[in-house]
């Protein structure tokens, strides 16, 4: 079966806000084939369904820097601060939006979500390794580089005594 929407696409609308990888309602919305009053309409319907870590809205100071963040002109457009889904928010998404496109999209969301875990991990495995190679290098590369201070510096023995002046010299 062809997926509605493709992973990549729903990826870059993916943002992280207070520590939570989350979606915007406007962005969920047009996915969904919705308005984003009646996403927010169905939600306000079912406040059991989304607890705060389902589901929270937006600050008016996180609001103005996401909007600076992506270019956002500030005229027009919302009068109420947005909605940001986490992954289980958009979940519990599907149970009050019952279209067949709803779970589609969900499908196609949650395997974002899933792509998005993966490659943070491989992140963090690349750099754990990274960090052993270091400490690995540091410690065979701590010789050569205790011999090279040794060669730059000047013997303890050593005296350049008076320096003589050289340059023009005016006649008295």
């Amino acid at each position: 079966m062809k997926s509605l929407i493709p992973v990549d696409m729903i990826e870059q609308k993916i943002l992280f806000i207070r520590g939570h990888r989350v979606m915007l309602d406007r962005e969920l919305a047009v996915l969904y084939g919705v308005g984003t009053r009646d996403l927010n309409k169905a939600v306000s319907r079912n406040p059991e369904r989304f607890p705060e870590d389902f589901m929270f809205q937006l600050n008016k100071k996180e609001f103005e820097n996401l909007m600076f963040q992506s270019g956002t002109s500030s005229w027009g457009g919302t009068r109420k601060m947005p909605h940001a889904f986490t992954e289980h928010g958009i979940l519990m998404l599907s149970s009050v939006l019952k279209s067949s496109r709803a779970i589609q999209v969900n499908i196609q969301v949650m395997r974002a979500f899933v792509k998005l875990r993966q490659l943070l991990n491989t992140h963090k495995e690349l750099a754990h390794k990274l960090e052993g190679l270091e400490k690995k290098y540091d410690a065979q590369f701590k010789s050569v580089f205790d011999a090279i201070k040794m060669l730059m510096a000047q013997p303890p023995d050593f005296d350049p005594g008076p320096r003589k002046v050289t340059g023009f010299k005016p006649e008295k």
